[in-house]
């Protein structure tokens, strides 16, 4: 049962790089002193959801979830 734990290994290494990257490429949440004029409030402002940043957000929060279940499967030991 090596080969099991070291594919399990190779996809967590593939799983991690992948998740830094897509953090990194995230823009920050705080929108500075834009928001004090009100220039926050834009149409791309409201619907950040529908565009690359929330479809980054969304494989951010699989990812991160596909990290967790790695992490708990290669401290096990089961295999």
């Amino acid at each position: 049962m090596g080969a099991l734990k070291i594919a399990l290994t190779v996809i967590f290494i593939i799983v991690c790089v992948a998740l830094v990257v897509l953090v990194l490429m995230q823009e920050g949440k705080s929108a500075g002193l834009g928001t004090i004029g009100g220039a926050a409030e834009t149409y791309w402002g409201k619907n950040k959801s529908r565009s690359m940043e929330g479809l980054l957000v969304k494989i951010t929060k699989v990812l991160a979830f596909g990290f967790i279940l790695l992490a708990l499967l290669l401290n096990l030991n089961i295999y």
